[in-house]
């Protein structure tokens, strides 16, 4: 089990998205004290080191602590904790020792950690596969990500490429259905090209003549099948996503975090769609969703720094 934290100490978390820098600020009990967002900047790798630096100085002010405060950071991409390159799609870091390079412009090395490893963290502790032996996070927002938790830790040895599962060829069983899309690795037919928030506005291009956006597509599925069988396809793709980590890392819980969470009824629909895939006699993992929603990957991250401060 996790090593106990020391109890009179607050703990700070950052993640790193796309869209946005979120920074924030827990006690010693992991209860929320203080929040600030900014916009992810698009002028380079400088200018992202930058906007990091100045979240992670809000947070030393904000906890009183300065650089004592345990700070730990997610971050979406491949992630090279030894020195290599990293790789997000949506982040100007390709090619780049980000851990040294935030090491050299914050002063001091942060715990970094995948954002959806970070996530699922965050809700086998205390969140939605709290008590669960091994938790499994899909984050389905902008883009496609996973990760695992097991004993309610992080597995240092997920930084790399494991659960990178949005670039997993889509089955060959949905083929004729789907349309072949380049994705931002560089492949195509990928999940992440149409199981995330944009994809699902290009499965329903595909499908219907017109672009929708997700939330528009379900309000729309109320009373359109045409729309409805955009989604009943797309939950469909989504049973074959969450049948591969079932098969691959044998989650009990596998949460569910990201934009796309907030469509109505997901739950019952992704249910319903991996259903007739169960293997044999296999139990399938429960389904849940986030219970600390956009928090989480921040709540993660904080969580990794304070497991790995000496107590």
């Amino acid at each position: 089990m996790p090593p106990a934290p020391r109890s009179d100490l607050p703990c700070g978390g950052l993640d790193l998205g796309g869209t946005k820098i979120e920074a924030r600020l827990f006690s010693p009990g992991l209860d929320l004290l203080d929040t600030r967002r900014i916009p992810t900047p698009t002028g380079g790798l400088d200018a992202l080191l930058e906007a990091v630096a100045d979240q992670l100085h809000w947070l030393e002010a904000a906890s009183g602590q300065g650089a004592a405060l345990r700070v730990g950071m997610g971050l979406p991409g491949v992630i090279d904790t030894g020195g290599g390159p990293a790789f997000a799609a949506n982040l100007p870091v390709g090619g780049h020792d980000l851990p040294g390079a935030l090491r050299q412009r914050l002063g001091r090395a942060l715990p970094l950690l995948n954002d959806a490893q970070a996530f699922a963290l965050s809700e086998a502790r205390g969140g939605a596969g709290d008590g669960a032996e091994r938790v499994a996070g899909l984050i389905m927002g902008t883009g496609i990500g996973a990760g695992l938790a097991v004993l309610g830790r992080a597995l240092p040895q997920i930084q790399l490429a494991a659960l990178e599962v949005g670039h997993l060829g889509w089955p060959a069983r949905l083929g004729d259905a789907l349309p072949l899309l380049a994705c931002g690795c560089g492949r195509s037919g990928c999940f992440e090209t149409l199981l995330s928030g944009p994809g699902l506005a290009r499965l329903a291009e595909h499908r219907l003549g017109v672009a929708v956006p997700p939330e528009d597509l379900a309000q729309r599925a109320a009373h359109d099948p045409a729309a409805e069988a955009v989604l009943t396809l797309w939950a469909d793709l989504a049973a074959e996503l969450l049948l591969t980590l079932h098969l691959a890392q044998d989650p009990q819980v596998i949460v569910l975090g990201g934009g796309l969470t907030r469509l109505p009824g997901l739950l019952d629909r992704l249910g319903a769609a991996l259903a007739p895939l169960r293997l044999g006699p296999l139990p399938l993992p429960r389904l849940a969703l986030a219970a600390f929603g956009d928090a989480s990957g921040a709540r993660g991250a904080a969580i990794h720094a304070r497991d790995l401060a000496p107590c």
